[in-house]
């Protein structure tokens, strides 16, 4: 029976070998969902019985737009999502009727019927959930979480045959959606007003968690500790934001589906472009980066034509592109702005894993930005290899006392980044400056490198700079005036570096988020430099790699008698 629904071909359609318009974490999760129906997973097994019970009521219910039944009138990846989530169940020797799947991510472009989706899925759950359920959906505000119980409300209007006794069995309340037959209630609540704590939780649904942190999808899965036959639902797009919750759900689903974590129990439909789709500008001509992100688009001609419209628009004006890739091609992209500095995803490319091997031996120099005692101060090394692709390894430092403040304030997660090495924790309220001259000092013998000079900038930094050059393993140190006329050429030799893919960092998503933070300021001759002020947080560590670069551009063309400008 199974290989006669639309899921079961839906499934088999996407693990085609040469079938591109599927991306591949897609197609891991129809692999892995077809090996349960095919019996090789000793967790899991689909339920007939259950599937005969879920589709019953698919037709009992109409679509508002289509006016046909529901099993009729949705697309064929939601009945992939609905058929496997609900569907299929765990194994347990005690014979427990209990899902398989408790939490589901899917990560879709827009007018892909997310939400419509996610209500049908809570008005199944709303009939068959055990007595007294509860569910809720969480958004940033209220107006976005009742979009789900608007969506609830459209499908049960359209649907008679949802009654009992020749009433609907639904009550449709302002606040909350109740369930006659038992008690079921669905609560939208807002992040922005509604405390999410100290609530028991059958289900839930965060919507546009790109714009979430991790409160109240967290909270909602407190609230689930004690229940078996649980289920959380993150939906999102990509959001162009460094510091969302979605962005972790997606990592962990990957991992899964990798097979990198023990507990196979989340469905992940991730309908993001491929690596190779997202590199080169591709989305621009490419339209497998439509069909990848857009499930509905592959069969849909008037949907496929509107995004590639949107398309055009996004190509042509710089100011439409973010959106565009974000919503439209889930591509995460922070667009440029009037005064941006590079595209994030162009730097991403030049990112490469690190080696400490490649820097022995090496004549590096360093950049040094020494920010006000609180706040985050870097250093950058960079060198230059035989091939002329110029190599940087970035390093930054935060004071380890405000840790938690600058985590909220800036939304970065810096515990995570001190965790991946991307920045040190040093001193208390200030920053340690010992351990960032310490640190300097070390590079030599850590690294095995030859250091040139060190670049900095006067301000803060005159202390540091003697202790560096009276140290028994001296460091020549060299001011660069932080004047437009001065920081141009570099700054530009950078941008053209990552954008012709001659530049290599290791990777650091720190220095990603400096980059994305970059604006740039215009003087009257046409000379750019990164503004500090004018950009949207910190960007101490491009600013540190800006004043490596000047130097090993200094010596790239005059060679190593180069004189510093400083006045």
């Amino acid at each position: 029976m199974i290989k006669d629904t639309r899921a079961y071909r839906y499934a088999k359609w996407c693990v085609r070998k040469n079938n591109d318009k599927v991306p591949c974490y897609v197609k891991k999760q129809a692999k892995a969902w077809l090996d349960i129906i095919a019996g090789k997973n000793k967790e899991a097994c689909f339920d007939a019985e259950e599937y005969e019970k879920i589709y019953g009521l698919l037709g009992l219910v109409r679509h508002p737009d289509l006016k046909c039944s529901m099993a009729e009138g949705l697309e064929d990846y939601a009945h992939f999502l609905i058929t496997a989530v609900l569907c299929t169940k765990l194994k347990n020797k005690r014979g427990e009727d209990i899902r398989y799947y408790n939490n589901v991510v899917l990560e879709i472009a827009r007018k892909n019927f997310k939400t419509f989706t996610s209500g049908v899925i809570f008005i199944l759950l709303l009939l068959t959930a055990p007595d007294f359920a509860r569910l809720f959906s969480v958004a940033p505000d209220l107006k976005l979480s009742q979009e789900l119980q608007l969506a609830v409300k459209r499908i049960v209007k359209a649907s008679p045959l949802l009654e009992q006794d020749g009433k609907s069995v639904f009550a449709l309340l302002r606040s909350e959606i109740r369930c006659g037959i038992n008690d079921n209630t669905y609560i939208p609540l807002a992040y922005s007003r509604d405390n999410m704590d100290a609530k028991t939780v059958t289900a839930f649904l965060a919507d546009e968690a790109g714009n979430l942190d991790e409160y109240p999808i967290e909270a909602m899965r407190s609230g689930q500790i004690t229940l078996k036959n649980k289920l959380g639902i993150i939906i999102s797009t990509q959001y162009p934001n460094d510091d969302n919750a979605f962005l972790d759900e997606v990592d962990l689903a990957k991992k899964v589906l990798d097979g990198l974590m023990e507990n196979k129990r989340t469905f992940a439909l991730l309908y993001e472009p491929d690596e190779r789709l997202r590199k080169k500008d591709l989305w621009k001509t490419d339209d497998t980066v439509i069909y990848q992100a857009n499930p509905v688009a592959v069969n849909n001609a008037d949907v496929f034509q509107n995004i590639k419209e949107k398309r055009e628009l996004a190509v042509l004006y710089e100011n439409k592109r973010e959106n565009f890739l974000c919503k439209h091609c889930n591509i995460k992209y922070k667009g440029l702005g009037v005064e941006g500095y590079v595209d994030l995803n162009k730097v991403r490319e030049c990112k490469k894993e690190e080696d400490l091997r490649f820097w022995e031996g090496k004549r590096v120099f360093l950049g040094l930005d020494l920010s006000q005692s609180d706040d985050n101060t870097a250093i950058a090394m960079v060198c230059a290899d035989e091939e002329g692709v110029i190599h940087a390894k970035v390093f930054g430092f935060i004071p380890e006392d405000r840790i938690e403040e600058k985590s909220l304030r800036e939304k970065v997660d810096y515990k995570k980044l001190i965790r991946e090495g991307c920045c040190f924790a040093c001193g208390d309220e200030v920053i340690d400056y010992g351990f960032v001259e310490d640190f300097a000092l070390s590079l030599q013998e850590v690294y095995g490198v030859e250091i040139v000079n060190l670049g900095y900038d006067k301000w803060n930094a005159i202390s540091t700079v003697q202790k560096l050059e009276s140290s028994e393993q001296a460091i020549e140190c060299v001011e660069i005036r932080q004047h437009s006329s001065v920081l141009h050429s570099p700054t530009k030799l950078l941008k053209e570096r990552v954008l012709s893919g001659t530049f290599r960092y290791d990777e650091n998503l720190l220095l990603e988020i400096n980059f994305s933070n970059a604006k740039c300021t215009e003087d009257t001759n046409k000379n750019k430099y990164v503004n500090k002020k004018k950009s949207s947080g910190k960007v101490d560590m491009v600013v540190a790699l800006i004043n490596a670069m000047y130097l090993l551009e200094q010596e790239m063309l005059y060679g190593m008698d180069f004189v510093i400008q400083t006045t």
